[in-house]
């Protein structure tokens, strides 16, 4: 088969290839890496025997991202413990892949294991059939619908409070965010509490400061927080309490053994 046509047939993948290693991965330049591993055990196959050319290219990848996250795993490197995000190959690439995706579900997707992640982003997000997804994980189709039901309930969490109370936190959260991004600090005040620890203007300075610009709302612990998340990887996580249509209390957790404890999920609440 001529090298050229197969590049070229390569070359029509392989953005929809890199987009399931990214979302798998949480790294551009490792999402890079498996690509190019799928191209280089394309180019030694025999593609004329391939029917599915783009199921064959996302069953390799999809393998080989899921070495790399076992790899981590047992050099015990997660998303918290790994380089810092300033080694990403194109920072700017990477953080408008990771905006696209969304900050806080990639963080979520980073507290699954390698398994349950791999089937839910090749069936949830990408559609592939699950008796596909048992053979990249040697598990059977069965295994593998629960595999992404048990990541699926991870994502959306449970809330800890009725739904009704959730819109109300998430609208003083999707305020304060708002505030912080267009540096309006009056704005900020109003939806700090005047007595919070650590001093409400003191807090709405810190926020203009840092500009929010990585930050997201999330589940934090069935609760509405936030979740600081350059590039999608997990910096800090505030923990907020949040009454009569303020924030009372704001906890700011960066140790990495204390966000591991945490239990994230991705808020929908509109």
């Amino acid at each position: 088969m001529d090298e050229q046509w197969l590049a070229e047939q390569f070359e029509q993948q392989r953005n929809r290839l890199r987009g399931v290693a990214y979302r798998m991965l949480g790294s551009l330049s490792e999402a890079d890496d498996a690509v190019q591993q799928g191209w280089l055990k394309l180019s030694r196959s025999d593609a004329g025997e391939i029917e599915n050319l783009a199921g064959w290219l996302t069953t390799v990848v999809a393998r080989v991202c899921l070495d790399m996250m076992r790899s981590r795993e047992s050099r015990r490197e997660d998303a918290l413990d790994a380089q810092p995000i300033t080694s990403a190959s194109n920072p700017e690439d990477e953080a408008l892949l990771a905006d696209s995706i969304g900050l806080a579900l990639l963080v979520v997707l980073d507290t699954l294991d390698p398994a349950e992640r791999l089937a839910f982003v090749l069936h949830d997000m990408f559609g592939m059939p699950f008796d596909e997804i048992a053979r990249i994980v040697d598990r059977s189709p069965a295994a593998a619908r629960q595999l992404a039901s048990r990541a699926r309930r991870r994502v959306q969490g449970k809330p800890a409070i009725p739904e009704s109370n959730l819109a109300r936190q998430r609208e003083v959260v999707d305020a304060y965010l708002a505030a912080a991004r267009a540096g309006d600090f009056n704005a900020l005040l109003a939806v700090l509490d005047p007595n919070i620890r650590g001093g409400a203007e003191a807090i709405a300075e810190r926020a203009i400061k840092a500009g929010a610009r990585a930050a997201r709302p999330a589940l934090v612990n069935g609760a509405v927080g936030i979740v600081i998340a350059p590039r999608g990887r997990l910096f800090m996580v505030l923990q907020l309490k949040i009454a009569r249509g303020k924030i009372v209390e704001m906890d700011t957790i960066t140790d990495p053994a204390r966000l591991r404890e945490l239990d994230l999920a991705v808020l929908s609440t509109r």
